[in-house]
């Protein structure tokens, strides 16, 4: 009698999953990866697998709702289905993913056209997100997916209360189509942690993904390898240092490395195994440094790693870590915005006085600042990143409203414009569609003509009552742009 009871149960479960999905089916989106299950009765339903644990499986039908039920509630192909070690293929990469911070190029370059111009909170947005926690990270696409980081349990904006002992790092996924949350994997603080981060939080560093996996650098918690469906794989130590700014840098792959640029935890720039997270160098005396570092070719085709310290430019070689060459920067201050590159010649903003700016050619050995330094200047920025387009750089300057274009071979200020009530600027630089995309901390985004003469375009407006500190990333012909409140699709 209890075992007919319990089948009964079953069934009614089932039974109430597939009537509802049969009316639905006809609008659901043919993404590739739902596919039919059927039960032991031969009833049907339309669905993807979220989790499988032990005995029981999470899917989801097409219309969002999702249920946990027995896998013996299936027939028995579908049992073998579910059982079977070998999880389905993520979605695979496309040419329109932003894989990393600041892009493919992680330099805040697309080559996407038919991107918005004009937006605000009533037009142009295709959705809006509301995110669990707040965060200063940059939206990551690869695939149909998102890939961004937030915090939650203290110190979270206009919410009272929490203590460090709840602190915890998320990262979330949201399909690219609609926004959707399909996961979030929350990452408890390795304490004791800072009690205060001025200006943006426990959540800055943003992701980088490729095929296989989704590395999440959080700090002295560690760096974090999951896979597409949320399932942590590795984790690894760095270090244990904090500081009342936090941590900011994001990882940077190449070939089989990960790259993490630890200057806050242990002031080192680290490469782990991306399979494993085992540690395969590390390199000392990378100091009060922020930024994001970048894989650069010199003339000679010599690949390097840069990173930008306190009081200098740094290149490493990026399979040894052997030290290749320093440039001093005569910049005092610590180093926030990441560099670029062209043609071999390297580009680095930093400081809040005194020389903010300088260029170096690549290719050096040792200490190149008398032979393959270019220039330096007073004009730059202390915490935005810059863009190079045909032979001038562009930005805006996180606190004095003003927008930048030098010439790159001299230096030389082609226009410096004042940007009307803009407020400040975290988010670097964005240039696609021939736009130059300026957000700035309030919501607001600057959209200028990416040419030599000041042209502005539009001023897109959207406040939400939080900071907008990410920067914006490009997915198709639609921007992704995130406050610590909401995740905002705007396009088409």
């Amino acid at each position: 009698m209890l075992r007919y009871v319990r089948r009964a149960a079953v069934s009614a479960i089932f039974l109430a999953i597939c009537l509802p999905a049969a009316c639905s089916g006809q609008s659901g989106r043919g993404d590739g990866r739902y596919r039919t299950f059927t039960d032991s009765r031969g009833r049907t339903v339309q669905a993807r697998v979220l989790d499988v644990d032990g005995d029981k499986v999470t899917i989801e039908r097409r219309d969002g709702k999702s249920f946990t039920l027995a896998i013996s509630a299936f027939s028995q192909a579908d049992q073998d289905f579910l059982r079977r070690p070998v999880r389905p293929e993520p979605a695979a990469a496309t040419g329109r993913d932003w894989p990393r911070f600041r892009g493919p190029s992680g330099m805040g370059i697309s080559d996407a056209t038919g991107l918005p111009v004009e937006w605000d909170q009533n037009r142009g947005i295709v959705w809006k997100t509301a995110l669990p926690g707040a965060g200063a990270s940059s939206p990551i696409t690869f695939g149909d997916r998102i890939y961004l980081t937030s915090y939650t349990g203290y110190f979270v904006p206009d919410e009272p209360g929490g203590s460090l002992d709840q602190l915890q790092r998320h990262l979330i996924a949201l399909q690219l189509d609609d926004g959707r949350i399909v996961w979030d994997k929350a990452v408890a603080a390795k304490l004791p942690e800072e009690e205060r981060i001025r200006d943006h939080g426990f959540a800055a560093n943003s992701v980088a993904v490729d095929a296989d996996r989704v590395y999440a650098f959080f700090g002295k918690t560690g760096v974090f390898a999951f896979d597409h469906d949320g399932n942590q794989l590795w984790q690894a130590d760095v270090g244990s240092k904090t500081n009342g700014w936090g941590t900011a840098a994001s990882p940077v792959l190449y070939n089989d490395l990960v790259f993490i640029n630890a200057s806050v935890e242990s002031e080192s720039l680290v490469a782990l195994d991306r399979k494993t997270g085992a540690e395969k160098w590390r390199a000392g005396g990378i100091r009060e440094a922020w930024n994001t570092p970048l894989v650069v070719t010199a003339a000679s085709g010599r690949e390097e790693l840069v990173v930008a310290s306190q009081g200098s430019v740094l290149a490493f070689e990026p399979a040894s870590g052997a030290p290749l060459w320093s440039c001093k920067t005569d910049i005092g201050w610590y180093m926030v915005p990441s560099v670029v590159a062209a043609e071999g010649v390297i580009y680095c903003l930093g400081g809040r006085s005194g020389t903010a700016a300088l260029a170096v050619r690549a290719g050096g050995s040792g200490d190149v600042t008398g032979t393959h330094r270019l220039w330096t200047s007073q004009k730059g920025s202390n915490v935005t990143s810059p863009v190079y387009l045909d032979g001038h750089l562009y930005w805006a300057h996180e606190s004095r409203e003003i927008a930048y274009c030098v010439q790159a071979a001299t230096g030389k200020v082609v226009y410096e414009q004042r940007l009307d009530r803009a407020g400040q600027f975290y988010a670097s630089a964005l240039l696609a569609d021939g736009r130059l995309y300026y957000v700035t901390r309030s919501g607001k985004t600057f959209v200028l003509a990416a040419k030599p003469q000041f042209e502005q375009l539009a001023v897109n407006d959207l406040s939400d009552r939080g900071v907008f500190n990410g920067s914006p990333a490009v997915a198709g012909n639609r921007l992704l742009l995130r406050s610590d409140k909401y995740l905002y699709c705007v396009g088409p």
